[in-house]
């Protein structure tokens, strides 16, 4: 696909079109489930940019193509616009997901205790990204109330944020950086 004009003033008036031509407000229940999903990439993309390199450098990668996969699917609106192809999701994507997950718990110590986000820069971005997640998940079920969305994307996200958890722990074990435990000092 070549994009040779970046601004089109379409959207001045506070519009925005969805796949299909379909216009709708920039604060509309759907923009703001593919606008989160969007800001997650870019919040992915800066985790790849201070991760070492490594499978799971790939595997976050994979998901930022698969997110461009969500945010088509959550750009159109199927009451009215067939589903592209390149809008869904490969098949098995969570479960390659989960055998990801599984296979870094494997190689780290087991989890004993509730876990501080932070630690090193990757492992701080990488709760970061999964934050914004869960938030991207919160706007699709949002979504899911008043428009159809596919099965597979909640169970997705809902795997994704357990993997950027996870990454987390992984990146700190990987830079021998002790994660800090949750003490409930606030009593």
């Amino acid at each position: 696909m070549k994009i040779s004009k970046v601004y089109t003033k379409t959207g001045d008036a506070g519009t925005t079109s969805l796949v299909g031509g379909q216009r709708i407000n920039k604060d509309d229940c759907r923009l703001e489930a593919y606008g989160t999903v969007d800001e997650l990439n870019s919040q992915l993309g800066l985790l790849v940019a201070v991760m070492p390199d490594g499978d799971e450098k790939v595997m976050v990668e994979r998901m930022q193509c698969c997110l461009f996969n969500v945010g088509t699917h959550l750009a159109t609106d199927l009451a009215t616009t067939p589903l592209y192809p390149s809008a869904k999701l490969p098949e098995g994507e969570v479960a390659s997901v989960e055998q990801a997950i599984d296979d870094m718990i494997a190689a780290m110590p087991p989890l004993d205790g509730f876990v501080l986000p932070g630690g090193c820069q990757a492992a701080a971005q990488a709760h970061v990204c999964r934050a914004v997640c869960r938030r991207a998940e919160r706007r699709v079920i949002a979504l899911q109330k008043q428009a159809q969305v596919g099965d597979e994307i909640v169970p997705y996200l809902n795997r994704m944020s357990d993997y950027l958890f996870v990454l987390s722990r992984k990146l700190n074990f990987l830079a021998r950086h002790e994660e800090k435990k949750w003490i409930n000092a606030c009593r």
